[in-house]
C-alpha cells in the first residue's frame, strides 16, 4: 500500500496541472472537477493517516537503522523490547 501512496503523491502535481490546463481552456473549473479534487484529497489524507497508524513505529519504541549483514540490507525497524 505504501508504494501506491508514493505513486499518488508523485503524480498529484501532474494531475493538478493537467486539470488546470483543461479547465482554463474551457472557461474555468467545473463543479464536478472541484468535487473530484476534494474527494481525491480526502482519500489521500485518509490513506496517509492509515499508513501512519498501521506501519508507523510505536510511541517510545527504539529505532534500529538499516544495516548490511552478510551482503544483505536489513531494513530499519523498531527494536523489540
Amino acid at each position: 500500500m505504501l508504494r501506491l501512496a508514493e505513486i499518488a503523491l508523485l503524480l498529484a502535481p501532474l494531475a493538478a496541472f493537467v486539470a488546470w490546463r483543461v479547465s482554463i481552456a474551457s472557461g474555468g473549473p467545473s463543479n464536478l472537477l472541484l468535487a473530484l479534487a476534494a474527494i481525491a484529497l480526502c482519500v489521500l489524507v485518509a490513506t496517509l493517516i492509515w499508513l501512519v497508524d498501521t506501519e508507523g513505529l510505536r510511541r517510545g519504541a527504539p529505532y534500529v537503522p538499516a544495516t548490511v549483514q552478510d551482503g544483505r540490507i536489513v531494513p530499519g525497524h523498531a527494536a523489540s523490547q
